[in-house]
This record gives structure tokens, sequence and C-alpha cells, in this order.
């Protein structure tokens, strides 16, 4: 495409550069070359964007001139993910039921629905408009299922699950699953507690590959909109995460958890159940959350404690063995 082009469809100012330029792909500020476009979002690469070989950076309306020819949009990092739709859009998947598959005479599927190679759709399913079920995928009965609906190789909706708009499943999600719930007996034996309440997942969410979200005893397990949901997740039955929050990759809910709007919980955190993740608070990486967190404050460690007191222990840490010499030295 012209770098003029590229200009217009992002909405983006044209500075230090041909219009006519041509710009054949996109790649990172460090590794992009002549006939490629970068992007600048961080401040620490402001360098490297300097010395960049691309033909063109998207930047910032405030960043510094640089050689290179600039796009510059209010948001670098949200311009160069339109920019990679540009050069790669999304694949298209031709409207039509494979002859493998099997769907149950009651279901009903929508307009423009691509069902590929061994789908199953059971009984009494609804799943509307212009839906693609890759090879392989399951949707058990009862299942109610939006417009745009996408679901990538061995993805699995269990039994009267309820999914909304626009939601995307990867590769062995799996939607619905028994919570983990078990009586003991008199005996000392486990007995297992029915599962019956289905996940309920709102518009707009996308569950990465290999997570489970689990269904509930009572109740129900629900989604809420714009959620973004990493791979190897664990979502417990019964917990509620809130509008647009991220869980990110390894992270695990025990059941009852209740994650707020906006919340970011990043890699490996764990909650225990019945705990509440307060709106736009961030859990950083392998933090073990053991009680409540306040709205829009930072956490870390196990157990979770503010971010700042965190930090503070993290720099004693390496000094407890000097620390404990010195105590022992003043006792003798």
């Amino acid at each position: 495409m012209k770098l003029a082009e590229i200009a217009s469809a992002l909405n983006a100012r044209l500075e230090n550069g041909s219009p006519d330029t041509e710009i054949t792909g996109l790649n990172g500020i460090e590794e992009a070359g002549p006939g490629e476009l970068t992007f600048v979002s961080n401040p620490k690469y402001g360098a490297a964007a300097r010395t960049t070989k691309a033909s063109a950076v998207i930047v910032a309306e405030d960043f510094p001139a640089t050689s290179a020819a600039m796009l510059r949009t209010k948001d670098p990092y949200l311009s160069f993910a339109h920019a990679l739709e540009l050069f790669h859009p999304a694949l298209r998947y031709a409207p039509g039921i494979h002859p493998t598959a099997v769907v149950h005479a009651s279901a009903k599927i929508g307009r423009d629905a691509h069902v590929g190679p061994y789908v199953v759709v059971d009984e009494d399913v609804e799943i509307g408009d212009n839906a693609v079920l890759l090879a392989h995928v399951v949707i058990y009965r009862g299942v109610k299922i939006g417009n745009n609906f996408f679901a990538h190789a061995h993805a699995v909706v269990r039994e009267n699950c309820k999914i909304g708009n626009n939601v995307l499943l990867h590769n062995g999600v799996v939607i619905g699953s028994d919570g983990f719930g078990f009586a003991k007996t008199a005996g000392g034996r486990w007995y297992k507690i029915p599962q019956p309440a289905p996940v309920v997942i709102e518009d707009d969410v996308e569950v990465q590959a290999n997570s489970c979200i689990d269904r509930a005893s009572v109740g129900e397990t629900r989604i809420r909109r714009g959620v973004k949901i990493d791979n190897l997740v664990q979502v417990g039955h019964g917990s509620q995460v809130g509008q647009d929050a991220l869980l990110c990759s390894q992270v695990g809910l025990a059941g009852s958890t209740d994650i707020g709007k906006r919340a970011i919980l990043t890699g490996q955190v764990g909650v225990v159940g019945h705990c509440k993740v307060g709106d736009d608070a961030i859990v950083t990486p392998q933090s073990g959350v053991a009680h409540d967190i306040a709205a829009g404050t930072i956490v870390s460690g196990a157990p979770a404690v503010d971010h700042k007191l965190w930090l503070k222990y993290s720099a004693l840490l390496s000094k407890l063995p000097e620390m404990a010499r010195a105590l022992r030295a003043k006792k003798k």
C-alpha cells in the first residue's frame, strides 16, 4: 500500500515522508527494514525510533521528529493494530455445512454459517447469523449463541450455556465444564455435587486456547461484556468477571470469585474463593489474592499487599541473612 493510503485508513497525519512510499508489511521497531511500517508507543523505544531502518513509524502527536517518515496518531499502539488488519485481513469461511458434521434436526443455525468437518451440534441448540465452527467443535444440547460466533477447532460449549454476540473461542476452550464441588461423606469419601447451573458469556468476549470456565451448582458463572481471557486460565464455578477485565495466562479463580470492571490479573495470579477484586485494580504476576482488593489499587506478592509495600519487602529479602547474623551476634 502507498503510505498515503495507510495514513488515510488510520486517520493519521503523514509527516516527513513521501505519500507515494510503498509499504509491503509491518515489523517491530528494531527488526523493521525498508518498505516496512513500525510503531513506537513505549518511551523506552524512543532511541530505537531514531535509528530504525523502517520506511515509516507510527508515533504519538507529540513524539520528537525522526529521520523516517512519521504517521502521527493519538494512540500509536491502537493504530498499529489497525494497520496490521490492513495487511492481514481475517480469513473468510464459505457458508455451508460439511458433510461429516452432525447437526441435530431441532438445532437452529442462522444465516451464512460455516460448520466445518466433524462438528457436532446437539438438540435444541440456537446459533445466530455468521457463525464459524471449525473442525471438531462440539456444542451440547440447549446452548444459545448470538451472532458472529467464532469457535476454533476442538472448542466445546457444554449444556444450556448462553453466549452473546461477537464471541471468539480459541482451540481447546471448554465453556461450562463441571465446577469442582465435592462433599465428604461420613466414610471419608468424596460425593460429587451436581453442577447444573450454566455459564453465561456476554457480548464481545474472547477466550484463548485451553482455558476453562466452569458451571456452578446454583446461580451462574458470568463473564461480562468485553472480557478478554488468555491461554490456560481457570474460572471457577459461580465466579463473576466484570466488563472489560483482563485475565492473563495461567490465572486461576476459585469458586465464587468476583472480579471488577477493567481489573487486570496478570500471569499466574491466583484468587481464593469468595474474594472480590475491585474495579480497575491490577494484580501483578504470580500474586496470591486471599482477601478483597480495593478498587483502583495495585497489589503484589503472596499474600498480595500494596505494590509499594511489596517493593520494600523485596528490597529487604537479599539482606535477611546479613540481618539475621547481626541479630544473633547482638544476642550473644
